[in-house]
């Protein structure tokens, strides 16, 4: 369990250890170029005409990336991201339904590996000079796609191998893989950004390609192998016992019914096979038929929103309101993260004592929207309140996030309607987190449109989207409420 746990929190790590760079670089794909321009004049002055060094080829007077030098770079970089979230939302929905009839472990290192091809592609760009806005496009597109593979397969996995008596406490803990991975790949990013920008993707790239080696070597999928189960049944076929039979207890695939005299019977009468009487994958319909599979998908949809706008723009938002170098404004963003990991931790841990998922999302969102706009306000007054703001504004935009797509998903994903068919918590969280990814991909873009006429508007955008997601719940926290007693929306019809 401790592996299963530890292989798949870093499993999804690298995946958002190779999503961060392209926040972290945008400010040094557009540049204030005013200081730029002063110092290349002093150096031709100073120095008489010169061939250009190499350090020079991406440097010169216009310092910013080409296309991105223009001015509407703000809606070619929101473009950028839309064409990401927007494949990956797409691709989510076909994810979890394809995850379901395939291994997890193949499918997962599939997925790691391209995605790890198209990362560094994206940063070859620089290495190669590429200036063409198609190219970056098709290759987020691309890694959009593939980059879906990864969470159906890791909530899963780790649903197989942990129950319901504190799955909010043991998801919150695992789902800080995704702010983890967010301050890794500010770091790492934020190493090269200045000096090889090309270098905030390739190293990322490595990293995710690496660990789909390490899922196809170390994954176990489940507790028990189907391989014991037909080892246990050939057994139990050719040999009788006297005394209670071992390989009946220890059998996956087969379930045997033993006389009163403890007696190993011939098998062939009595075996229940696993093909026949395993449940088929659920289908689209059906797994939006679960009480509560829409109203938190569509929750999801708006607070998904809110912290992927975060994910995508804070550290620009920085660089232009604290007038920080890309670098350090890198490094600050990941305080927001580190908010996120306790609130992640916090809301697992209070939904699992109250029995309450719907209800303590809502006052988390409650509480999110006034401080977000208190983060907009009191980022002009210094560092230090800025470090504050941060912190809190990560912990109640990524709790409910965090809560809605590991604990109520895998919640959901073996709702009792179900009758015991697991199978569908692969295509549960595909709805759930594809839903939610169309936020994703809407929020960025829309902060690319909306920030041309003043950061405020993107912060009243944010502040509304927390409110819709909060309305979403008002059904499921009032039947919360009023419920007899407190226990998990899994138990709710």
């Amino acid at each position: 369990i401790a592996l299963t746990f530890a292989l798949t929190f870093l499993l999804y790590t690298s995946f958002h250890l190779s999503r961060k760079p392209i926040s972290i670089v945008k400010s040094e794909l557009h540049r204030n170029c005013s200081s730029a321009t002063e110092l290349a004049t002093v150096a031709s002055s100073g120095s008489g005409h010169q061939e250009p060094s190499v350090s020079s080829l991406h440097t010169d007077v216009d310092c910013s990336w080409k296309p991105f030098d223009k001015s509407n770079y703000k809606q070619l970089l929101g473009a950028m991201d839309y064409s990401f979230l927007c494949a990956y939302a797409v691709g989510m929905y076909l994810s979890g339904i394809i995850g379901e009839r395939l291994p997890i472990r193949l499918y997962l290192t599939v997925g790691m590996l391209t995605s790890g091809l198209f990362t560094c592609l994206f940063g070859l760009g620089y290495v190669y000079n590429i200036h063409n806005l198609t190219f970056y496009i098709v290759v987020q597109v691309a890694n959009g796609l593939v980059q879906t593979t990864g969470w159906p397969s890791v909530v899963t996995c780790i649903g197989n191998w942990f129950g319901k008596g504190r799955r909010g406490l043991i998801m919150g803990l695992w789902n800080s893989h995704t702010s983890v991975g967010n301050i890794l790949g500010s770091l790492i990013a934020g190493y090269w950004v200045s000096s090889n920008w090309g270098m905030s993707f390739i190293v990322p790239g490595l990293i995710i390609a690496a660990m789909g080696v390490v899922c196809f070597l170390f994954l176990i999928e489940r507790k028990f192998s189907p391989l014991i189960g037909r080892l246990s049944e050939h057994a139990c076929r050719n040999r009788v016992f006297t005394s209670r039979c071992p390989c009946a207890l220890q059998s996956y695939d087969t379930e045997l019914l033993l006389p009163r005299d403890s007696m190993c019977v011939p098998l062939q009468p009595v075996v229940v096979v696993k093909s026949k009487s395993e449940p088929s994958a659920i289908s689209f319909m059906g797994a939006l038929r679960i009480p509560g599979v829409i109203e938190f998908s569509l929750s999801l949809l708006f607070a998904k929103l809110v912290s992927y706008t975060f994910l995508f723009w804070l550290p620009l938002y920085i660089t232009k309101a604290a007038h920080l170098d890309a670098k350090r404004a890198g490094d600050l963003s990941t305080l927001f993260d580190v908010g996120g990991i306790v609130g992640g931790v916090l809301a697992g841990v209070t939904s699992d004592k109250l029995g309450k998922r719907a209800s303590t999302c809502a006052v988390m969102l409650l509480l999110a929207a006034p401080m977000l706009y208190g983060f907009s306000m009191i980022s002009e007054f210094g560092l230090g309140p800025t470090i504050g703001m941060l912190l809190v504004c990560g912990g109640l935009v990524n709790g409910p996030y965090a809560l809605i797509t590991t604990a109520v998903s895998a919640d959901l994903g073996t709702h009792k309607s179900l009758k015991g068919n697991a199978r569908a918590l692969s295509t549960v969280t595909a709805i759930i987190d594809g839903t939610g990814s169309v936020g994703a991909a809407v929020g960025p873009l829309l902060a690319g449109l909306l920030s041309a006429g003043g950061w405020h508007r993107v912060f009243y955008m944010l502040m509304t989207a927390d409110f819709l997601a909060l309305l979403l719940l008002l059904r499921l926290v009032m039947k919360e409420l009023t419920s007899s007693k407190s226990r998990p929306i899994s138990a709710v019809e």
